[in-house]
């Protein structure tokens, strides 16, 4: 009887030594899961600063128009005045 059941201590033994590997592989993961989220938000939270820092270069193309559009009407005063070109 104990030849039978040989295999089976054998076969729990196995099973236990790869659950027990499997565990402790899901721990790493979820470790590591919840590292890199800690580390996404503090990005995310850099990036926003980051976006709130350039929000007024955004503003800068307009800027340009109006100087562009001020040159273009003082160019244009000059000439009809007869200042030249």
């Amino acid at each position: 009887m104990d030849a039978v059941l040989t295999g089976w201590y054998i076969g729990f033994i196995i099973a236990t030594v790869v659950i027990s590997v499997v565990v402790v592989l899901v721990a790493i993961i979820l470790g590591l899961a919840r590292r890199i989220a800690t580390q996404a938000e503090a990005i995310v939270v850099g990036l926003d600063a980051g976006r709130i820092n350039t929000l007024p270069l955004w503003q800068v193309d307009n800027i340009n128009e109006s100087l562009r559009r001020t040159t273009r009407y003082a160019e244009q005063a000059r000439v009809e005045l007869g200042g030249g070109q």
